[in-house]
């Protein structure tokens, strides 16, 4: 969870999350994360900015080939 998504949006100040999208947001990754592990897999959650967050896994980690990502398109 990225901190800078639950602050005010460039134009006019209102929030980018308020608490019905962060609600359904927290029972998402919670239902995801059950799901995973019946499978046999695991969710990895973490709050902090990406860019810093990822670089810490993949120290944590040490056996990272590849990392995919994708950029938040932004209206102008």
């Amino acid at each position: 969870f990225d901190p800078r998504h639950y602050l005010g949006t460039h134009c006019y100040g209102f929030p980018k999350t308020g608490p019905h999208r962060l609600r359904f947001l927290l029972e998402s990754v919670k239902d995801l994360r059950e799901t995973l592990k019946r499978k046999g897999s695991t969710l990895v959650v973490r709050r902090g900015k990406p860019e810093d967050v990822v670089c810490d896994l993949i120290t944590q980690l040490g056996s990272v080939s590849a990392v995919a990502f994708h950029e938040e398109v932004r209206e102008i």
